[in-house]
């Protein structure tokens, strides 16, 4: 819903929270800027919780400029001046991971990262190759660390909002939707149940499955990576373009490109890198902590000199499509 506001020119400005990907994803998918700060950058007080190591709260807007000027308000009284980052020469010099993790999975998106990329060189930078940057298992580590903290962010908020919804922890919501037909007419709760079964956030599991997402994301994943190619940043593309959701078939999702910032807790900037069929498809910028600024300038640059955000037009249905946007008038 925020990614659609901003796309359509109804606000300048939406906020996001992501766990793995859910600021990133819609930014890609509606054709606009967001950004994930690193961990602990901006508070979470308020947020309904999934994983208190991995969420946080981040801007959505139309250009970079606007996500500094956003990013710089939500970080309060320690805030930086985003904005002074912002040079359109700043791809100058830069040595810039590209994350090979997604290629081959859509061929039109490999079109459009080649482009990128070659618009990067052509700014200046050197590209390096990059497979993989965070060992495979670190996925089922982090899906623990999910569980767990579901779990205990989801009570504890719940106990807290128990007067308003008469609901006060886990299992009463899972009761609730079991009770309630039309709750599961179409979705489960596979993700509560699994988190119900978990134990405190003392258990041994949990604090191995930490430690190990943690350190493959961090000291063996992004800033081995960075140090060993003596990286600026690390570039990918944000995921395929976008799909139509139903209520019977489902998602259509081919693949993202979060994790590695997710895992590890780090910044990570989508910005629109061009159109496939008149949808919208992102490219990905993350680093190590707090490299927010560094990321930013590396956004600007390549938005400033690519320009390829622009406005959606109607969903007409189905049928060929006239215009840039997804509509525009139907010729049948």
């Amino acid at each position: 819903g925020s990614g659609v506001a901003v796309s359509a020119n109804l606000t300048l400005v939406a906020i996001g929270t992501e766990t793995n990907g859910s600021i990133v994803c819609p930014s890609h998918a509606n054709g606009v800027v967001g950004i994930k700060p690193t961990a602990g950058m901006v508070s979470n007080s308020g947020i309904i919780p999934i994983s208190f190591h991995m969420d946080v709260a981040g801007p959505m807007t139309r250009t970079v400029r606007h996500a500094a000027i956003a990013l710089e308000a939500m970080t309060g009284r320690k805030a930086v001046d985003y904005v002074a980052y912002l040079d359109e020469n700043a791809l100058m010099g830069k040595r810039i991971g590209y994350y090979t993790g997604a290629r081959g999975r859509n061929f039109k998106v490999d079109s459009l990262m080649n482009r990128a990329l070659d618009f990067m060189e052509q700014a200046g930078a050197e590209i390096v190759e990059l497979g993989e940057i965070i060992a495979p298992e670190t996925a089922q580590a982090a899906f623990q660390v999910m569980l767990y903290e579901y779990r205990f962010g989801l009570n504890d908020y719940l106990a807290n909002t128990v007067d308003h919804t008469g609901i006060s922890n886990i299992q009463e919501l899972i009761d609730f939707n079991q009770n309630e037909e039309y709750v599961l007419r179409y979705f489960n709760q596979l993700y509560l149940e699994m988190a119900a079964e978990k134990g405190d956030l003392d258990s041994e599991e949990y604090i191995e499955s930490l430690a190990m997402m943690h350190f493959n994301s961090r000291e063996e994943g992004i800033d081995r990576v960075m140090a060993d190619f003596q990286l600026d940043a690390i570039v990918a593309p944000t995921g395929s373009p976008a799909w139509i959701t139903d209520l019977y078939n489902g998602d259509n999702f081919q693949f993202g490109t979060s994790s590695p910032a997710a895992y590890a807790g780090y910044p990570i900037i989508s910005i629109p890198m061009g159109e496939i069929h008149g949808l919208p498809v992102g490219i990905s910028i993350f680093g190590p902590a707090w490299s927010e600024g560094t990321l930013l300038a590396i956004a600007y640059a390549f938005e400033q000199g690519t320009q390829h955000r622009f406005t959606p037009s109607f969903f007409a249905g189905a049928g060929d499509w006239g215009g840039k946007g997804i509509g525009g008038v139907r010729q049948d």
